[in-house]
């Protein structure tokens, strides 16, 4: 079996098991509350895994492998910065929002946002609803391109049917299971991205000839700024990179598509053993994923684009039906940020800022899902960018937004409405603006700023309830 065909006979038997999933969700949803929720009832495995999964689109893949071919060592910081963000949505931030969520009834995070701000509460539903389609409009659009690129790049087919055909599956299942078929498959999709992380880095290194070698190597390899920890930066150009760069992971708190999954927890007991699954999931994908790049660097020869190096590696290092569980399981990895943004963005429109009679329209969720779906395609087909940089925005722009404000409610403070609403326009716009100028060290400027002007607003803006959390 030559690679085309390991890797179309691996995603033909996957696919299949992704749209049988979504038919068995399908019989596990009767309301609107199942189809964005689940009904509350997520375990920690589903929760822990689908979320990280959900997290860690194309990116955490082919573009944190792709950076670490292309930057050398100084890519090292985006690995703590990841699993910081992890860690304090698992450890702080979880058990905390699983319960008030609970308590408020809250479907969404932006109903939750919006919990008793009385005559704010509309504008607030409607200014979160606005940030989440914009955003996720262009960041599943960066999914849909990926995903049309590997199968152009693994099949010959034109980019625009790769990319038709992987929405069309991305449709059919978040459409029969909503929340359900979307955790499911992200959870299956994450133990196969943990799968490919492990085996990959294993069988680079072994390639190269074992660590020791592998850093010998390195030094012909890479140039002298990528030989440096902080790149081509000194002094406090080297501190702002860092800070930069670690502000990643300030978007966590903020991405809807994550935090509904924590929502979803059924219990306290639910997030205690979820946080080891999760945490421990960050650790090895992203320290996974640096070594990859690192050995494709030394493997393989000059790649035009440096997120191909994943792929071109895999297709050294493995017979052509493990390359293929590679490709496979970086499509998952792209999935499984599509469908879950896909559900929240919908949600935010048919939920959110409908009617009480159209919120009991489980119609009106999946034609808002399609819809989504068919905008987000046509922005992957007619206007394709840089797929890193536009994942890296959306999440900056969502978690200057929203990630302060849940924040400062979650310290038991309530927070005024106006507040809420200066917070998330400071947050976003900011993020808007300064991604516009020319870009800072570790892009310092839109990654940092705006969350701390958002949460300053934010604070400020509230005081103290009697009741902790």
């Amino acid at each position: 079996m030559d690679y085309q065909s390991a890797v179309l006979a691996t995603l033909v038997v996957y696919k299949i098991i992704l749209i049988a999933i979504g038919v068995w969700s399908n019989k596990r949803t009767s309301s609107t509350d199942d189809y964005f929720i689940g009904g509350r009832s997520l375990g920690p495995w589903v929760a822990a895994i689908s979320a990280a999964a959900s997290a860690s689109s194309a990116w955490s893949l082919l573009g944190m492998s792709g950076a670490a071919y292309m930057l050398g060592l100084s890519a090292f910081w985006i690995v703590p910065s990841v699993i910081l963000g992890y860690s304090f949505n698992w450890l702080w931030l979880a058990p905390r929002i699983q319960r008030k969520a609970n308590e408020y009834k809250s479907v969404t995070l932006s109903e939750f946002i919006a919990h008793d701000s009385k005559h704010h509460a509309k504008n607030i539903l409607w200014l979160c609803s606005i940030c989440i389609v914009v955003s996720f409009s262009f960041y599943i659009a960066a999914q849909f391109q990926a995903a049309g690129n590997m199968f152009s790049d693994t099949f010959g087919m034109g980019n625009s049917a790769s990319i038709i055909l992987g929405t069309t599956i991305i449709l059919i299942y978040t459409l029969l299971g909503g929340f359900w078929a979307v955790s499911i498959t992200d959870t299956l999709q994450g133990m196969l991205m943990v799968v490919m992380a492990i085996m990959l880095p294993i069988a680079g290194v072994m390639a190269v000839g074992g660590p020791l070698e592998l850093w010998d190597k390195m030094q012909i390899a890479f140039t002298g700024p990528q030989l440096l920890w902080f790149g081509e930066y000194s002094g406090i150009y080297a501190i702002a990179f860092i800070l930069g760069t670690l502000g990643i992971g300030l978007g966590n708190p903020g991405q809807p598509h994550v935090v509904n999954r924590l929502m979803a927890l059924r219990d306290k007991k639910a997030v205690q053993q979820g946080k080891y699954i999760g945490i421990g999931w960050s650790v090895i994908i992203f320290s996974s994923m640096l070594i990859v790049g690192w050995c494709a660097k030394v493997l393989i020869d000059p790649v035009a684009n440096g997120e191909q190096a994943l792929v071109a590696l895999a297709q050294q290092v493995f017979h052509p039906v493990l390359a293929g569980i590679v490709v496979a399981a970086t499509l998952s990895a792209i999935m499984s940020t599509a469908d879950s943004q896909l559900l929240v963005a919908a949600s935010a429109i048919s939920y959110d800022i409908s009617s009480l009679e159209s919120k009991k329209s489980l119609t009106l969720s999946r034609l808002t899902v399609t819809a989504m779906c068919i905008i987000a395609m046509l922005i992957a087909i007619y206007a394709p960018e840089d797929i890193f940089s536009r994942v890296l925005f959306a999440w900056n722009a969502l978690g200057a937004a929203f990630g302060p404000v849940v924040i400062v409610k979650l310290a038991s403070r309530h927070i005024h409405g106006g507040a809420i609403l200066a917070a998330i326009i400071s947050g976003f716009g900011l993020t808007v603006l300064f991604s516009l100028l020319p870009a800072l060290p570790g892009d310092l400027l839109e990654r940092v700023v705006p969350f701390v002007i958002a949460m300053t607003i934010a604070w400020f803006g509230s005081y103290k309830v009697k009741n902790n959390i």
